[in-house]
């Protein structure tokens, strides 16, 4: 394999001739083969913006050479487009606070656009990784910036998925209005409720969820780029300092804004923590519709019953048709996944010290991860169960029928004391609580069937006085 050779403030490496990638991202790729990940595609883009957007600065305030700019934006286009993403070869867990991924960035940028100038990879004299693809940045404020950037899209994505699952959850709604089932509090009979009234709860909760995301993007927006190092913004002009993140908003098409105190914007990342706990809540509603969905399919004949779940694969190899809520029990594990998440951002993002937190690669690593595991649970969620969800309208109401859930609306008629007393006749006979209502003289037949409908106990009042 050919080789050039390259320096850095340790010495000498052999890095591939054809590598777009230099000394720094070889090292770093060495140091820390740990997760035998590379930076997400989102990730990659939005560092070429980052990169595109300084160039960009720094060539109109007279900083960067205009043909040197030039080749540094035709280059970080190429990334934009979708080129050069192999180039891109560090973990995203790395020590340096991002240091390895902005290098990396630096490196691939100035080789390409070295070839945009005719020159050969590794002749830094024409386009230099740092002087000129970094210019007027830090790690500090270009790593930081990228990360919002690829968590505001990516939070877009997922709050997309959302609606679908929200969409389907209101679909089941209206399908199963009619459909009267048991009602249960702490996995007791409680008393009757429509299985639509039981989806339009979680379609509820979800609705909830994507207007979390939309805050969650715009907590996004706010970015330290011309904060350079510590937020102080030495080494970069005070125009370019202005100008930089207008640049970065028209390119991205985002609604990006410089952090009112670039050195806040620098060392503080409850933002991060902040879009992670959203997510979290999120996941806890996506994780209970999922119990309960497993719950509500339980069986199919020695469980509740009260909904099939449309099967996706055999369940067993040794239990023949036996077919298992795989896609309630994913995305229950991409729950807990995102639960996981939150607290290791949580730690991560209380573990900053001073004016840098050295942790970001986990901390937006895990961001990503969360984020994505929520859209494609939501998008499964919807795709593969909610969709093709059936209820059994005779299971449902026998489970009614069999249960004390008439008692509650007796109580206004015959008071507590006489309904538990009922109650009790009806489990020794093993009679309905109607016929015992009946067989004890307590009200007509005419009176129960009035007060007796489980439709009328699933709307507000007293069953048999509204009308």
């Amino acid at each position: 394999m050919k080789t050039r050779k390259e320096h850095d403030l340790l010495g000498f490496l052999e890095v591939p001739a054809d590598a777009y990638y230099g000394i720094h991202s070889l090292r770093a790729q060495t140091n820390f083969d740990l997760c035998g990940l590379c930076p997400p595609h989102e990730m990659i883009i939005a560092l070429a913006e980052v990169k595109k957007a300084c160039a960009t600065a720094n060539a109109r305030v007279g900083r960067l050479d205009q043909t040197i700019a030039d080749a540094i934006c035709r280059a970080c286009d190429e990334i934009i487009a979708g080129g050069l993403h192999d180039q891109f070869i560090t973990d995203p867990l790395q020590g340096g606070a991002g240091t390895s991924a902005n290098m990396n960035a630096n490196e691939v940028i100035a080789n390409r656009a070295i070839e945009l100038l005719d020159g050969a990879k590794g002749d830094y004299a024409k386009v230099h990784p740092l002087d000129h693809v970094n210019l007027a940045q830090s790690t500090n404020d270009a790593i930081p910036t990228a990360i919002k950037i690829t968590a505001i899209r990516m939070l877009q994505n997922a709050a997309d998925d959302l609606v679908s699952l929200h969409r389907a959850l209101k679909a089941k709604e209206s399908e199963f209005s009619a459909v009267i089932k048991l009602g249960r509090t702490e996995m007791q009979d409680a008393i009757p409720m429509t299985v639509g009234q039981e989806f339009g709860a979680w379609a509820r909760a979800i609705g909830r969820d994507i207007k979390r995301l939309y805050k969650a993007a715009e907590l996004m927006s706010e970015v330290n780029l011309g904060g350079t190092a510590i937020g102080t913004g030495l080494n970069a002009d005070p125009e370019y300092v202005d100008s930089v993140v207008d640049v970065l908003r028209e390119i991205t098409a985002l609604p990006l804004t410089q952090s009112e105190d670039l050195i806040d914007g620098t060392q503080n990342c409850d933002a991060l923590a902040e879009v992670s706990g959203l997510l979290k809540a999120a996941a806890v509603n996506m994780a209970k519709i999922a119990a309960d969905l497993r719950l509500m399919s339980s069986g199919p004949r020695g469980g509740f019953g009260e909904i099939s779940l449309p099967p996706l694969q055999a369940g067993s190899s040794i239990m023949p048709g036996k077919v298992n809520p795989v896609a309630t029990e994913v995305a229950s594990q991409c729950a807990f996944q995102i639960m996981g998440n939150d607290f290791a951002i949580a730690v991560a993002s209380a573990g900053g010290q001073l004016e840098l937190n050295a942790f970001l690669p986990m901390i937006s690593h895990n961001l990503f991860e969360s984020i994505r595991l929520l859209g494609a649970s939501a998008a499964l969620l919807a795709k593969k169960c909610i969709c093709g969800i059936e209820a059994d309208d005779d299971k449902c109401r026998a489970h009614v029928e069999n249960s004390f859930a008439m008692l509650t609306a007796l109580s206004p008629y015959i008071g507590y004391e006489a309904a538990s007393n009922l109650a009790r006749e009806a489990t020794e006979s093993k009679k309905t609580i109607r016929q015992v209502a009946l067989d004890m003289g307590l009200l007509t037949e005419q009176q129960l069937d009035n007060i007796l409908s489980p439709m009328k106990m699933t709307k507000p009042g007293i069953t048999g006085k509204n009308p």
